[in-house]
């Protein structure tokens, strides 16, 4: 039998919500994203996409969640909320959930998807560009590129300590390909790994493995260092020695057909 314990915080209310802009200021908006997030608190987390809006519109639309105090929170945002001005500005005192909520309306269920991943060095003038100019040529307004900012607890963990590998990646940038016509499949993830493609230079060498599809066993392996993935293969080995748990983006024991030797 497998258990574990976890202890609840309260939180809130956060400082959260959206603040969006055209697409035409996406380069200048993710370049002041960029400046904010790399002296951030720990108290605030953002993501950023490149997405369209309900009325159709491309935007560039930040996600933000304070939690601490909200006049702190207010002036820490306050370089981000003054440019522009946003098309939309809709950060207020929220509730954790509420604030959960909100990436529902960008990804409705039922529908066709093909998603891409990496963790980016960083978030280079040359990276950005490379993303502005990918998702003018977006070929459904459900697909977005998400940009989720990293560091903090995560940066400060004992790289050894867990199978996680990565944590010094500044970010990690997520393409979700959304659409509803079978018959469109190729084109839509096409885009996508066009997208990932490019983006190559820019990457720190892997992905987060929750987010990887069927990208085949290099794909996996990069996913951690080569001393972590010989340490889950030798776990593998001993408590999954017939690879039953397998439809995952699997680690196959020793002795497995295409195993590692």
């Amino acid at each position: 039998m497998t258990s574990f314990a976890y202890h609840l915080h309260p939180v809130g209310p956060l400082l959260g919500g959206l603040l969006i802009y055209s697409l035409a200021q996406a380069r200048e908006v993710l370049q002041r994203y960029r400046t904010l997030a790399s002296t951030a608190p720990d108290a605030l987390g953002t993501l950023a996409a490149l997405a369209t809006l309900p009325d159709g519109t491309p935007a560039v639309v930040l996600l933000i969640a304070y939690n601490g105090p909200i006049t702190d929170g207010e002036r820490l945002l306050q370089p981000l909320r003054t440019f522009g001005p946003p098309l939309a500005d809709q950060v207020g005192p929220t509730s954790y959930i509420a604030l959960q909520s909100i990436s529902e309306h960008f990804n409705p269920p039922g529908l066709r998807n093909y998603n891409r991943s990496d963790y980016l060095q960083g978030l280079s003038d040359d990276a950005i560009a490379t993303m502005v100019e990918h998702f003018a040529t977006v070929p459904t307004p459900q697909t977005h590129i998400v940009l989720e900012h990293l560091g903090g607890a995560v940066g400060r963990v004992d790289p050894d300590a867990t199978a996680v590998a990565y944590r010094d990646a500044p970010y990690n940038m997520l393409t979700v390909g959304i659409w509803d016509d079978p018959a469109a499949d190729m084109a839509h993830i096409r885009w996508a790994r066009d997208l990932w493609e490019r983006m190559q230079p820019f990457s720190a060498g892997g992905a987060y493995i929750n987010y990887m599809g069927d990208e085949g066993e290099d794909r996996v392996r990069a996913a951690y260092s080569p001393a972590k993935y010989a340490r889950l293969v030798d776990v593998k080995t001993t408590y999954d020695p017939t690879n039953m748990f397998r439809l995952n983006q699997n680690i196959k024991p020793r002795g497995a057909p295409g195993a590692t030797p």
